[in-house]
């Protein structure tokens, strides 16, 4: 895992402009480090490294290919490149190897197919900049499933891109303007989702996609959003990888067996498992007591000699405490496990630091925990395995269920019967006799009514469950030409609609941001053997009833679980792994928010009556507002912390 960062184009493309974006970005890196800079084409690369495999300096980067066309930089893993390397031999296409880097095995197959056609050889998760000498055009990548980052835009007449926006900060000529579009988005999820940023100008590479331009693409951004498909003179994006034409290919090759969906499912995780153990720095994993990372750590076990490390935390709130589940299946699967108390102290104090964590506003509170482990980790290991991507893959979300459930209902109503139905659910919430009803069940409620009076399709429906803020919320409405294209398929099926969805922009955009941030901020390296990309490509193979909508969920993993685990570890309900965040905004946080909620400060970018009733009801009791005052505080939280650093225009442009 490590860091990259660049500049093209422009007057700035220098040494000094890469050793100051890669000094922003040592946390991601602080094993190594490197520039290369050619004025003569007006192009600086540079790199910081997390040293995994191959930790000698013939890892080190920005790195040549033998063949002396390509110079890369590359953040991420490639798990498959000793069989790479073995197929480059039998090819005769092999050099002679200067090291065991993963990333010199990527730029010997760079130079034997190209960039374009390395991508699909590929399994792993990376982000890419490399420059084509013979070409002289810079190449940007990223991993299948956007596990990686990768920001670009258009700085003072060049082109920047690097791992974080923190580095492209540091270019001469950055003037952050708050971009309308992506404050908007993040309003309404609490998160960005790409291609868009919070800065104007600057963009997310989506997940699956190759980004080319030549010298003269620097100067100015594209009229349109940066987003594949794309081409234009001297700039392209294309997408050589994408989860909709995986679901697709999975629906004309389906499993109808579940005996044998088990067993393809299992000899494919334990392959990815095995892949993925591999380093030359020490392993862990991340164990909640769930499903998916009990799986993994299982698998993990299974791969390696001896006992290996295990992580979980514990809260103070029972209902949110897995910890003692976490424990039994640590002591029956033989780990050195490490488990940490957190209490509300150790919550409160990481809050300052998560701007500059997370670089754009960011709204999902397990953001919290979600440091607080990988720092523990890495107090004892430099890599440690998780089991994201379970619930987006194998229907772990109770939205699946309830979306079962509510569509097909939903679809027999007339649209004007919906839309009186949903007005009178809208009124009836207001009326007096419904005071003490329970916050959560009036949440429900009131989220059913936007539901029957918005939704029209099975994106809409995704829309409606997704937003934490209404459309007419606190912040401009986004421009009519903006709108997030969840599924972008059209379908019947909701389980399938909104499990794409997820994995189309959720996955990358919230759960992907937030575990890479926090990981990186402590130099420690993650990985996600769920989100291989066969294993995906596997998924959509098998029936969307056998996921969720009747009680299924997760069905095909857990089968595969209690051949290594007990099944009565886990006959619970689902916890999450949060914190009481909301509780806290009433007590210990109040101040804290009242400071960045007040009106004068809200006014700046805001409509401030939505904020300050839910405020008020927040802290009544009336209303569990937490989501929604949460992205309201990030991004104060975060406007601040970028203004204070030169770096922000107080206010929206």
């Amino acid at each position: 895992m490590c860091g990259l960062a660049g500049f093209f184009g422009g007057t700035s493309a220098d040494g000094k402009i890469g050793e100051a974006m890669a000094r922003a970005i040592v946390h991601r890196g602080p094993d190594d480090g490197g520039i290369w800079a050619d004025r003569e084409n007006a192009i600086v690369l540079a790199h910081r490294r997390l040293a995994i495999l191959d930790l000698s300096p013939a890892g080190h980067q920005p790195m040549q290919s033998h063949c002396g066309r390509y110079v890369m930089v590359f953040n991420g893993e490639i798990y498959n490149h000793r069989a790479l390397r073995q197929e480059l031999e039998a090819d005769g296409d092999a050099p002679q190897w200067r090291g065991e880097s993963d990333s010199e095995t990527l730029l010997a197959l760079f130079s034997a197919v190209g960039i374009s056609g390395a991508l699909d050889r590929l399994v792993g998760m990376f982000a890419v900049a490399v420059f084509d000498r013979k070409e002289k055009t810079l190449s940007l990548t990223r991993d299948r499933m956007g596990e990686k980052p990768l920001y670009f835009g258009w700085v003072d007449g060049g082109f920047a891109f690097a791992s974080e926006l923190k580095a492209i900060s540091t270019v001469p000529g950055f003037h952050g303007r708050i971009d309308r579009a992506g404050l908007g988005h993040f309003v309404r999820y609490g998160f960005v989702p790409a291609p868009n940023c919070i800065w104007q100008d600057l963009y997310k590479l989506e997940a699956g996609c190759l980004l080319t331009l030549s010298l003269e693409a620097t100067k100015a951004a594209p009229a349109a959003v940066p987003s594949a498909p794309m081409s234009e003179p001297d700039f392209a994006i294309q997408r050589y990888w994408d989860v909709r034409d995986a679901m697709r290919a999975g629906a004309g090759n389906s499993v109808s067996d579940k005996r044998e969906a088990q067993a393809l499912l299992h000899a494919q995780l334990r392959d990815t498992v095995q892949l993925q153990a591999q380093a030359d720095v020490p392993v862990g994993a991340f164990l909640s007591g769930g499903c998916d990372s009990s799986l993994i750590c299982a698998l993990l076990q299974e791969s390696l000699p001896g006992a290996i490390d295990t992580f979980t935390l514990g809260f103070d709130e029972a209902r949110l405490d897995e910890s003692p589940y976490a424990r039994a299946v640590a002591q029956h699967l033989g780990t050195r496990h490490h488990e940490m108390m957190v209490t509300a102290r150790d919550a409160q104090d990481v809050i300052p630091d998560l701007p500059s964590i997370y670089d754009e506003p960011f709204a999902d509170s397990s953001q919290i925990p979600t440091f607080l482990v990988c720092k523990m980790a890495r107090r004892n290991v430099t890599v440690s395995l998780s089991g994201d991507g379970g619930d987006e893959l194998f229907g772990g979300y109770d939205r699946y269920d309830q979306a079962a459930a509510l569509w097909p209902k939903l679809t027999k109503l007339p649209v004007p019967a919906r839309k009186a139905l949903g007005k009178v659910l809208a009124m009836g919430l207001h009326a007096p006799g419904l005071g003490k009803m329970d916050m959560r069940q009036r949440g429900r409620l009131e989220k059913l009514g936007a539901i029957l009076s918005e939704a029209r399709t099975l994106d809409d429906l995704y829309e409606q469950v997704m937003r934490i803020w209404p459309a007419k919320g606190p912040a401009a409405p986004l421009p009519h030409d903006v709108r997030t294209d969840w599924s972008g398929v059209d379908l019947d099926d909701p389980v399938t609609s909104m499990m794409l969805a997820d994995q189309r922009l959720f996955l990358p955009d919230d759960i992907m941001v937030k575990v890479d941030r926090a990981a990186m901020a402590v130099s420690l390296e993650t990985r996600a053997p769920l989100l291989d990309h066969r294993l995906v490509e596997l998924a959509w193979r098998f029936p969307s009833e056998w996921k969720a909508g009747a009680g299924q969920s997760k069905d095909l993993l857990r089968e595969i679980l209690y051949e290594y685990v007990p099944r009565d570890y886990f006959d619970r309900p689902k916890a999450g792994f949060s914190i009481p965040v909301g509780t806290y905004l009433r007590g210990p946080l109040r101040d804290w928010a009242e400071a960045l909620l007040a009106e004068e400060r809200l006014a700046e970018n805001f409509y401030p009556v939505p904020i300050r009733r839910r405020w008020a009801e927040h802290l009544s009791g009336a209303r569990d507002w937490t989501q929604s005052l949460w992205a309201i505080c990030m991004f104060e939280a975060w406007r601040e912390s970028a203004t204070a650093a030169g770096n922000a225009s107080p206010a929206l442009n």
